[in-house]
C-alpha cells in the first residue's frame, strides 16, 4: 500500500496571502508599517531606502525570511527571521533611518557586523574606484578618474559611469545625497552638473579649475 506524505508547508500565510510580496504588504498594511513596496510589484526586491536597496527572499525547507541590502553590484545579507510582523517592522525602522546600534539592540536577528565592517574599510568606494580604474571599457575616461582618484576629498566619493560622464556620489547607500556628473568633452576643459540641484546645467570648467569646483559641488553648503 502506498503512503502519501506531505512536507508541511513553512510558509502557510504566505501561501495564504498568494505570495511572499502579498504577504509582506498585507503584514505591512495591518501594522501601519511603510515597507516601500510599490502596488505593482511582483517580487520583494527594490525596496528603496537610504541605506541602499532591500530584499526579502525566503529560505527552502524551513520557515526564514532573509533580508538583504545592495546598491548596483554590491550587497549584503543583514539577517533572517521566521517572523514575518517583526520582518516588517524591521524593514520600517530601517527605512526611516533608526540608527544602526539601535536597530540591532531592538531587533536581534539583525546580524550588521558585514555591512558596517564594510562600511567602516572604505567599502564598496574603494573597491569600485578599483574596478573603473583598471576596466578597459572606461579606458577613454581613465585619464579623469585617474585625476579624480588622485584627490583626498574626491576620492572618498563613490563613482560610477552615466555614459562618458563620471558621476560621483557622496554617500554610496544613500542615492538622494549629493553628487555631481563631469566629462571631458574636450581636453583642458571640463563639463560639471550638480546632479538634482534647482536650476541645475552643464558648467564649463577649466582644467586648473576642476578639482575645487568638485569639492565645493559635493561638500560645499553653498550652490556650485
Amino acid at each position: 500500500m502506498d503512503v502519501e506524505t506531505h512536507e508541511e508547508d513553512p510558509y502557510p500565510d504566505v501561501t495564504a496571502a498568494g505570495g511572499l510580496v502579498a504577504a509582506l504588504r498585507q503584514t505591512a498594511e495591518a501594522r501601519g508599517r511603510d515597507i516601500g513596496l510599490s502596488p505593482y510589484v511582483t517580487e520583494a526586491v527594490g525596496m528603496e531606502s537610504r541605506r541602499g536597496y532591500l530584499s526579502v527572499d525566503t529560505a527552502s525547507g524551513e520557515r526564514l525570511f532573509r533580508l538583504r541590502t545592495s546598491i548596483p553590484d554590491f550587497g549584503w545579507h543583514i539577517g533572517g527571521t521566521d517572523d514575518l510582523e517583526t520582518l516588517v517592522d524591521a524593514i520600517a525602522a530601517w527605512r526611516e533611518g533608526v540608527p544602526l546600534d539601535a536597530l540591532m539592540a531592538r531587533f536581534d536577528f539583525l546580524d550588521l557586523d558585514e555591512f558596517t565592517g564594510a562600511l567602516a574599510s572604505g567599502e564598496p568606494t574603494s573597491s569600485q574606484w578599483a574596478h573603473l580604474l583598471s576596466s578597459e571599457y572606461y579606458r577613454p575616461q581613465r585619464n579623469l578618474l585617474r585625476r579624480l582618484h588622485a584627490d583626498e576629498v574626491l576620492r572618498n566619493a563613490f563613482p560610477t559611469m552615466t555614459h562618458r560622464a563620471v558621476r560621483l556620489q557622496v554617500d554610496p547607500m544613500d542615492y538622494t545625497s549629493r553628487q555631481v556628473l563631469v566629462e571631458e568633452p574636450e581636453e583642458g576643459l571640463y563639463a560639471v552638473v550638480r546632479v538634482g540641484a534647482p536650476g541645475a546645467a552643464w558648467t564649463k570648467v577649466p582644467s586648473d579649475q576642476l578639482i575645487t569646483h568638485l569639492r565645493a559641488s559635493l561638500c560645499d553648503d553653498r550652490p556650485a
